[in-house]
């Protein structure tokens, strides 16, 4: 069945997709390519710099998922450059091929049980990371939606109308907030483990509670800078639109399942910016691009000869263990020849 379910997921994800791509081409056909690279050209050199940093800062907010998971299963002998590269490689990869088992799970398996985890400590790990990132995006969320309610009004044609009402857009936010507000008492109080469903959610000490609660925006925060800086000033609705728009997008990608969220994040972004004409969609396609090649591309095409270097370091060990090993010893004891112990062996075999 669960074999099933991945197909099931991923033929949903390539038709977002390809339902998304359609959709977009629709948005941006009559834009020219003389039209972005003049977009890309009028973006300002410290403009690139600055959301160069705010990758770097995502990075090493999603490399500090995983020490705080660290922590909380009580592992400390792990040096912050292999849980860095660790984190990196996870995460560069799964943001492009998606949160699949490959992707996520296995190379965290590969690279933490080489330094001693066990799968049950392993499995702890990616999900305390999974529900650090759901954290910060309710608690941004919550305070986005509370702050300027009205965002969620430019997503008229893809979201309900109740939804979009800035009355209830503001109860929503009150509600994430109250949720992130019961999971710091219950930390602090050491509640029972809150069971929905089949989701039970164990509260860490408070401690590893307050690094969740800074690392998790700090690491959206880096995301949307990325967008924000390179957005020209004459259409940059400011930093709290651009997260709350940046948000959205980002999760209806996850959601949607779709490979890097490809063609998802954009179209719901652009619906969001509500541009009207091609001197307007040019630069915020040439943000998203720069998002796309800081935030994925590029850490994508790292992450894979990491993994290769990884794997091809574990191989080298094995064969050179293998070649090193000296022959086992016979079977010796005081007064015991080991042919003899085999012969009686195979007499009472037979």
């Amino acid at each position: 069945m669960k074999k099933v379910s991945e197909i099931v997921w991923g033929l949903i994800g390539l038709a977002a997709v390809a339902v998304s791509c359609y959709l977009l081409w629709g948005e941006l056909k009559t834009l020219s390519w003389a039209s972005i690279e003049a977009a890309f050209a009028a973006i300002p050199l410290h403009h690139f710099l600055l959301a160069a940093v705010s990758t770097l800062i995502a990075y090493a907010a999603l490399a500090w998922y995983d020490r705080i998971a660290l922590l909380h299963l009580g592992v400390r002998h792990i040096s912050w450059l292999f849980v860095s590269v660790c984190s990196f490689t996870t995460y560069a990869l799964s943001h492009n091929i998606g949160a699949s088992v490959f992707s996520g799970a296995l190379v965290r398996y590969r690279a933490y049980t080489s330094k001693g985890l066990s799968a049950a400590q392993v499995a702890v790990l990616v999900a305390l990371c999974s529900f650090t990132f759901g954290l910060g995006t309710i608690l941004l969320g919550g305070f986005v939606l509370v702050y300027d309610p009205g965002l969620l009004s430019r997503l008229d044609n893809l979201l309900p109308a109740a939804l979009t009402n800035p009355a209830t857009s503001r109860l929503v936010g009150f509600g994430l907030l109250a949720f992130v507000a019961l999971y710091v008492v219950g930390s602090v109080l050491r509640f029972r483990p809150l069971t929905i469903r089949n989701f039970k959610i164990e509260y860490p000490r408070p401690g590893i509670m307050v690094r969740q609660l800074i690392a998790a925006p700090l690491e959206l925060l880096g995301a949307a800078g990325i967008i924000y800086f390179a957005l020209p000033d004459a259409l940059n609705p400011g930093f709290i639109a651009v997260l709350g728009i940046f948000l959205a997008s980002f999760s209806v990608a996850l959601a949607s399942h779709a490979p890097g969220g490809l063609g998802v994040f954009e179209l719901v972004f652009f619906t969001a910016m509500q541009l009207q004409t091609d001197a307007e969609k040019a630069p915020v396609l040439a943000a998203v691009l720069i998002f796309r090649l800081f935030y994925l591309l590029i850490p994508f095409a790292v992450a894979i000869v990491v993994v290769l270097l990884f794997e091809r370091s574990r191989l080298s060990n094995a064969l050179g263990k293998d070649a090193k090993a000296p022959p086992e010893p016979p079977l010796v004891a005081p007064g015991l020849d080991s042919h003899v112990i085999e012969q009686r062996l195979e007499k009472k075999a037979v």
